[in-house]
């Protein structure tokens, strides 16, 4: 695997338990990936330590000029029907890591991996999880702005990346919560200190949600409990933690117990 230029793909500097990583992942140019962040550790204590040990967390903000290569026709077309450069192209460095990654664990080539969607266990369908049928490997992306968070695990894993919410999408969006959740930010005044609670809320519901392969759609918004407060609340199977990610974002982690 070799490139025009290097890839800025960086393993989250975490708490003892939480894995960077035991992959050396070589990308475009010959660096290889693996640079901690500095500070930020997980909020989450015990949690993050145990419970949470075996995931590896990578995060990207650069682009990945041979990536495209990489993609397969679907990613290929909704990458193209991306309308702003830049989200075309975080688009494409975050899945072509993710198939980096996987193709170094699994020692398969990146561009010959074929993903499908297992069936969603609300109703059924094939909009699930994503998987790669008959590998050991579970995973899991998210992009926002222009960072792309990338969770992998031996067992089922969600992550969630979002920039800080507005407002107005606060007002629009809390009461199709869980009632708690609703009531809680109904104390705070609008400002910053409410769009970061509805953002740490609705970052570790996505996580929590994605992880399951429900997603936002079915009743696990409403449904589902984790708190707008500065740590997480426990939900029943899974664990899950807040990242911490660059300023201006939320992150956040969950993988089944």
């Amino acid at each position: 695997m070799s490139g025009p230029a290097p890839v800025a793909a960086r393993r989250l500097n975490v708490p003892p338990g939480l894995r960077l990583g035991s992959a050396d992942v070589e990308l475009p140019g010959g660096e290889l990936a693996g640079v901690e962040l500095p500070g930020g550790e997980l909020p989450g204590g015990e949690l993050a330590g145990g419970e949470l040990a075996g995931v590896e967390l990578w995060l990207t903000g650069a682009p990945d000029p041979d990536g495209f290569r990489l993609l397969d026709a679907g990613e290929r077309a909704r990458a193209e029907r991306l309308r702003r450069a830049a989200d075309r192209q975080v688009y494409v460095a975050a899945h072509a890591l993710l198939r980096r990654l996987l193709g170094a664990r699994l020692d398969r080539d990146p561009a010959g991996l074929r993903f499908v969607r297992e069936a969603c266990p609300g109703c059924g369908a094939p909009h699930g999880r994503p998987a790669l049928p008959g590998t050991p490997v579970h995973f899991s992306l998210s992009h926002s702005g222009q960072y792309a968070l990338i969770g992998l695990a031996d067992r089922p894993v969600g992550v969630d990346l979002e920039a800080l919410a507005a407002d107005a999408l606060v007002d629009d969006v809390a009461a199709s919560l869980h009632p708690r959740e609703h009531a809680e930010l109904s104390l705070l005044p609008p400002g910053p200190l409410r769009t970061a609670a509805f953002t740490r809320c609705w970052t570790r519901k996505e996580a929590c949600l994605k992880g399951t392969g429900e997603g936002i759609t079915g009743d696990g918004l409403h449904d589902t409990y984790v708190g707008t407060g500065p740590e997480p609340q426990p939900v029943t199977g899974w664990a899950l933690a807040d990242v911490a990610v660059p300023e201006g974002y939320v992150g956040a982690v969950s993988v089944r117990r």
